[in-house]
């Protein structure tokens, strides 16, 4: 972090710059591509990886680096929290934009509880149906059907999640404390980042943690999971554009590619054990284990190797950014609150088929994870299409069901 806020933290103050705003916004344009893309690259992603045994899986990012799409997915979705909230909060004011953000929380709160509803009776039925218990114990709602109004009160409050639903648990919270992060940003940007790293720190040195029910922690840190949200944030809210100069440095570039190339070999001994010899000792006692739940600095200086190379390899002007064939991505990333939801459903669903249809055969690896992709790419249009109908009926001062009669 110190290499990022040096460039600023050495320029000379002058009254200009004691003047500026502590965060700047880019003037509203043309949506940002790029992201709507990776978001729903890593929906995607998450999809294959929620697959148990999927063959495709080893076509993800997981297998290759020390991070994967939960990174991406944490990252963009502070960044576009604080570019479309920082807008409101510097020309609404502090009240108004975290009320804006308290409705957002509470959309997600609501998917989330929606979602946990669908999916319990979506492995209850299949466990009854298929005479297969295991399927509630794989996907961990056992304790559900043993205490059922114990279960839900402690699913309310975000202390008990079945499998997959873990990461719209920690974006709510980390959205909870949206309008506090904004606030300090507007203050001082750069010391609200040293501020989050140094929560980070001392959360690994006190090993702090959410419970969780029936036993354990939560399996996202958000104490730790929140120094990617803040800087993706941070990102958006000027810190990109103050780090250009080390971002579009050849050395920088050189050091990301090392760090990628290392990774990619130290992965390479997990699924190879044979090639365990070309890990040394001392370097394996240092590294492992490289903890998801609390985002590890190997994982979060990966996510930044990746992020680094690829803001550079992939222009906002790349002209494949507006082809057809990218399109189902964007749209995605897109509507990624929805896209979530289902890929959580199909997931299980597709867990199921393989299972009692198919027995596991690669093809019905490939057919099932296409059909899942297809599915979620298809939402994805339908969602877009109903909202481009309902703002062309806005426009024409049509009425819609959604406005007639207030809210329900």
């Amino acid at each position: 972090m110190t290499s990022v806020a040096e460039p600023i933290a050495g320029a000379p103050r002058t009254k200009t710059a004691a003047a500026a705003p502590a965060i700047t916004l880019p003037a509203v344009s043309e949506r940002e591509l790029r992201l709507d893309l990776f978001r729903g690259l890593a929906l995607w992603l998450i999809f294959l990886d929620h697959l148990p045994n999927n063959i495709l899986a080893w076509l993800t990012i997981r297998n290759y680096g020390f991070s994967d799409a939960t990174e991406i997915f944490i990252f963009i979705s502070g960044y576009t929290a604080a570019f479309v909230y920082g807008r409101a909060m510097l020309q609404s004011g502090f009240v108004i934009a975290s009320a804006r953000i308290m409705r957002r929380v509470w959309q997600i709160y609501v998917a989330h509880v929606f979602l946990f509803t669908i999916f319990l009776a979506e492995v209850s039925y299949v466990a009854a149906r298929f005479e297969n218990p295991l399927y509630t114990e794989e996907m961990g709602i056992m304790d559900f059907l043993k205490q059922p109004d114990v279960t839900i009160i402690q699913a309310l409050i975000l202390r008990f999640r079945p499998v997959n639903m873990d990461v719209l648990p920690l974006y709510i919270v980390l959205m909870l404390f949206l309008p506090l992060i904004l606030w300090l940003m507007k203050w001082r940007a750069d010391v609200t980042l040293l501020l989050s790293a140094v929560l980070y720190a001392v959360t690994w040195h006190f090993d702090l943690y959410l419970s969780a029910y029936p036993n354990g922690a939560w399996f996202f840190n958000p104490m730790s999971w929140q120094l990617l949200f803040v800087f993706g944030a941070w990102c958006a809210l000027g810190g990109a554009n103050r780090m250009s100069r080390v971002m579009s440095s050849r050395l920088t570039l050189w050091i990301c590619a090392a760090y990628l190339v290392f990774a990619f070999f130290v992965t390479l001994t997990w699924h190879f054990p044979q090639l365990g010899f070309l890990m040394p000792r001392w370097l394996e006692k240092w590294m492992y284990p490289i903890s998801k739940t609390d985002l590890d600095v190997l994982r979060f200086a990966h996510f930044l190797a990746l992020a680094a190379i690829t803001v550079r390899l992939l222009p906002k002007d790349w002209p494949p950014l507006k082809s057809a064939w990218l399109r189902p991505l964007i749209l995605c990333g897109q509507h990624s609150l929805e896209i979530f939801c289902l890929g959580v459903f199909l997931a299980f669903a597709g867990h199921f088929v393989l299972t009692e249809v198919s027995g596991n055969s690669p093809i019905m690896h490939f057919l099932v994870s296409l059909a899942g992709i297809l599915i979620m790419s298809g939402m994805a249009w339908v969602i877009s299409w109903y909202k481009r109908s309902a703002d062309k009926d806005a426009k024409k001062g049509i009425g819609n069901a959604d406005m007639a009669g207030g809210s329900l």
